[in-house]
């Protein structure tokens, strides 16, 4: 076994565990989980299957994950982050086996590619692949930044290195389930859009370069797509997708997901914004407590998050 803890936060996902937990353990048999209490057979399975797993009140994803780092009852040099519903495809299961324990001491951190499918196809084209993330870290040299969605690892120590092969993100959750998730995606996405320009809190974060890593970049890009006039910005965004970045030739499920997550779930971010500027204006005391009473999210709760670098 490699000398490597995976963290996954788990909530109903007993359609996935099973895949997800099959795909680890070529590699190590320490996955430690943080469930918000599942109310399916999540935590049943997955005991089952050798992990540990802990119960934790969600408060979001960064500050779930940032208990799991603490909590990690496991004493490996490193730690990686996976969701339920992706796996590891087996090359890389070899590529941690084969590389992760003789990397030099420089390096903090590994990024992998990571697939994205969507009705039972991969999403090869659109920019979507590859996107890289960075999942593998040395134990005390990184943490899950504080901010609401879209959320990475950032390294406090080291310099990244890049591994060959994937991880597959594939939900197998139907479109109304996915439709529902995304209209509550939209709200986190808001807040993460206001927070550009009215800066609720001053939490540590991946910081926005353009010739960056990926993360850095999309970061950057996501500060300027903030700066577009609303509704003008997902068309040009699906326009981008679906044609120039030839999403397209993905058929009609690249249609789909050009469509929904690039068109219809921004359109319907900004629609939610522009109802925030109606309702309470541009004052940033009146958004926040507009969020706390819509919601119920708290745009105060969130500081800078300590994590232990033990």
């Amino acid at each position: 076994m490699t000398d490597v803890s995976v963290i996954i936060l788990t909530h109903n996902e007993e359609k996935h565990i099973t895949r997800c937990l099959q795909s680890l353990l070529p590699f190590t048999d320490k996955i430690f989980i943080v469930d918000s209490f599942s109310t399916d057979r999540t935590v049943e399975i997955a005991r089952s299957m050798g992990a540990v797993v802990v119960q934790n009140a969600w408060v979001n994803y960064a500050t779930q994950f940032n208990f799991g780092i603490e909590h990690v009852p496991f004493k490996t040099g490193w730690l990686m982050r996976m969701d339920a519903d992706e796996y590891v495809m087996p090359e890389l299961a070899n590529e941690i086996n084969q590389r992760l324990t003789g990397l030099p001491a420089d390096v903090g951190g590994v990024y992998v590619k990571r697939r994205v499918f969507f009705l039972n196809r991969w999403m090869k084209h659109g920019g979507f692949y590859p996107i890289w993330l960075l999942r593998l870290w040395r134990r005390g040299d990184g943490f899950c930044e504080q901010v609401w969605h879209d959320e990475h690892i950032k390294l406090t120590k080291g310099q990244p290195i890049q591994f060959d092969h994937d991880i597959v993100d594939h939900n197998l959750n139907n479109l109304t389930w996915w439709t529902q998730k995304h209209n509550h995606y939209t709200i986190l996405e808001m807040i993460n859009l206001l927070n550009y320009r009215y800066k609720f809190d001053e939490a540590e974060k991946v910081q926005p370069r353009l010739f960056g890593t990926q993360d850095q970049r999309m970061r950057y890009l996501k500060e300027k797509y903030a700066s577009l006039p609303l509704f003008t910005r997902p068309i040009i965004y699906f326009v981008y997708r679906y044609f120039i970045r030839m999403g397209f030739l993905d058929g009609r499920a690249g249609f789909v997901w050009c469509f929904l997550q690039a068109l219809w779930y921004r359109f319907l971010v900004d629609a939610k914004l522009m109802e925030v500027d109606l309702r309470v204006g541009q004052d940033k005391e009146a958004i926040m407590d507009y969020f706390q009473t819509e919601y119920g999210k708290d745009l105060r709760a969130i500081r800078p998050q300590q994590v232990s670098r033990a």
